[in-house]
């Protein structure tokens, strides 16, 4: 919760500690626990602390279990440790990494590896990183990791993009711009100017689900609350997404490293 406004509650003999999300186009306050367990409450700008940490204690049976149940899942999983061998996701496929070391004068790797930036390729299934043979240990290991955030947000912005024309042609809506970040507590968000901001993340889950954050923010653009109307709205466009939301959820851990 480093940088965000916080605060935290006694909740049964648990501390529950929570991060505060305000918003002027916010009417209402929403509870929410992303998939490493972490609290975040989504509130309108002027809402006193006070009355946040209300919402939680009248919510805190529900949030220590959801709590528990997200932090048991990510315990679950290996550390990544960006090895050869490892696998990720891309739009719900395995992709097995493969971890190249060469070398950094080599012709037409040189002023990349030079640089040190390692270069990513998607081969026959495989993620293919070349990183310089120079590097070691954690070095490479970080290495390789920037230049799997650099292939997957590269994709995630076309592919992102191009989702969110297609969905926004077939609800009848101008398509807005589309920035894509990085959020370790939301799949997407849409600004009081229409600004869609999406995920780089969510290109590792399937198409259905990342069709699920694309329609959800779309749906955004006409009803910015999580209000009884949102929800049926967004079921007009996309009847099953009570399902593609939970199975997101269940598989929200695994996409976060």
């Amino acid at each position: 919760m480093r940088g965000e406004e916080a605060s935290a509650v006694t909740f049964g003999g648990s501390v529950i500690r929570y991060a505060i999300r305000r918003s002027g186009r916010r009417r209402t306050v929403a509870v929410a626990v992303d998939a490493r367990g972490e609290v975040v409450l989504s509130a309108p700008a002027d809402t006193a602390v006070s009355r946040l940490d209300g919402v939680v204690r009248a919510k805190g049976a529900w949030i220590l279990e959801k709590v528990r149940g997200r932090r048991g899942t990510a315990r679950a999983l290996p550390a990544r440790e960006m090895r050869s061998g490892e696998t990720f996701l891309y739009l719900g496929r395995q992709v097995r990494l493969r971890v190249e070391a060469v070398g950094a004068t080599e012709e037409a790797r040189g002023k990349a590896l030079g640089a040190g930036k390692a270069r990513t390729a998607l081969r026959a299934g495989h993620l293919v990183v070349e990183v310089d043979e120079a590097l070691e240990g954690a070095a490479r290991a970080e290495g390789v990791r920037k230049a799997l955030v650099r292939w997957y947000r590269a994709r995630a912005r076309a592919r992102l993009k191009e989702r969110v024309a297609r969905w926004a042609a077939a609800m009848g809506v101008e398509a807005p711009e589309v920035l894509i970040r990085e959020q370790r507590k939301r799949w997407g968000s849409c600004d009081a100017r229409g600004v869609v901001r999406l995920n780089w993340r969510v290109i590792q889950a399937p198409l259905p689900l990342v069709d699920y954050v694309v329609v959800h923010e779309l749906v955004h653009l006409t009803h910015p609350e999580h209000t009884r109307e949102f929800w049926a709205a967004l079921g007009r466009v996309m009847p099953d997404y009570e399902m593609r939301r939970e199975e997101l959820k269940r598989l929200g851990a695994v996409l976060v490293w």
